[in-house]
């Protein structure tokens, strides 16, 4: 027994030591990875298409959720499983389409979620997004640092700084321009698009800096989101789409960086939902004044 016990505490501690040096050599052997013109342009069409379609669905008034789509009684189902708290995502891709999608020297990842706020406002939840220089309090920890660097009427410019840990840890500098539309008095429709992210290197540190953008580990090159507000059953669902391009996977490290690239998308889509939710229901989530959020929705 004590011989079987041996041999398996070696075999732990000869894994942990390769963990331990693949690690160690991680960013060494990710440091040469570019963001390439033609894997940009691949990113670009693809938002050009998904974005048309978007569009078509707000003008129409069809779908304005995702869930709506559903045949039934599917559709009834999933809005009693949001009104019951759970929270629905999935990629927007077609069930036999390859996800995430392969671009050259990159990968694209498309994901939609909705929740369900009980006894809230419209005014509210647009209130709580529009708060950008909290946002690093109602989304922490993903959300390190948070500021509105400009804003006209419904038009947004703002910072964040982003920590996302999978294994490995990552730290970004990110700005967007961030965009409003009112629909009618119950719906409301937001996109925002990243227009910078510089991965942070010796982040905390004295000789803290941003990697050039574009020449880093490629664990986040573009990040568009997406979110649609209805108003009804006594509270407010509200949906995110996130669309974004990270590096491909490298050969014979997919163990490693797979789960990094692949699961934080559609987790930070929980996050978003869940994160949102919990500010709004807590009582003392520091909500703007009543009065400035039915000028924020003109």
């Amino acid at each position: 027994m004590r011989e079987s016990e041996n041999l398996g505490t070696r075999c732990v501690l000869s894994i942990s030591a390769v963990i331990l040096v693949v690690m160690a050599l991680l960013p060494a052997s990710l440091q040469a990875k570019q963001l390439k013109p033609r894997t940009v342009q691949a990113f670009d069409e693809y938002v050009r298409t998904r974005e048309a379609a978007m569009n078509q669905e707000l003008q129409s008034g069809k779908n304005f959720l995702w869930i709506d789509g559903l045949p039934q009684p599917d559709r009834d189902q999933a809005y009693a499983a949001l009104r019951r708290g759970e929270i629905i995502a999935e990629h927007s891709l077609r069930d036999d389409a390859p996800f995430p999608v392969s671009v050259p020297g990159g990968l694209i990842h498309d994901w939609v979620g909705i929740a369900f706020i009980p006894g809230v406002t419209l005014p509210q939840v647009v209130g709580l997004l529009q708060d950008y220089d909290h946002d690093s309090l109602y989304y922490s920890p993903e959300i390190q640092k948070s500021k509105l660097l400009q804003r006209s009427g419904n038009d947004f410019k703002i910072y964040f700084r982003l920590k996302r840990v999978q294994i490995i840890t990552v730290v970004m500098d990110t700005e967007y321009d961030v965009h409003y539309t009112m629909l009618d008095s119950t719906h409301v429709a937001s996109l925002s698009h990243s227009t910078r992210i510089a991965e942070v290197e010796n982040p905390g540190e004295p000789q803290e800096t941003d990697k050039p953008v574009g020449d880093d580990h490629g664990f986040l090159w573009r990040l568009y989101t997406y979110f649609r507000f209805y108003q009804a059953d006594g509270g407010v669902y509200l949906q995110t789409s996130a669309i974004s391009l990270t590096r491909d996977i490298p050969t014979g490290l997919g163990w490693l960086i797979r789960p990094f690239v692949e699961d934080i998308p559609v987790q930070s889509v929980h996050f978003t939902l869940e994160s949102t939710r919990k500010a709004l229901e807590s009582k003392s989530a520091a909500l703007p004044d009543p009065s400035l959020q039915a000028q924020q929705l003109k």
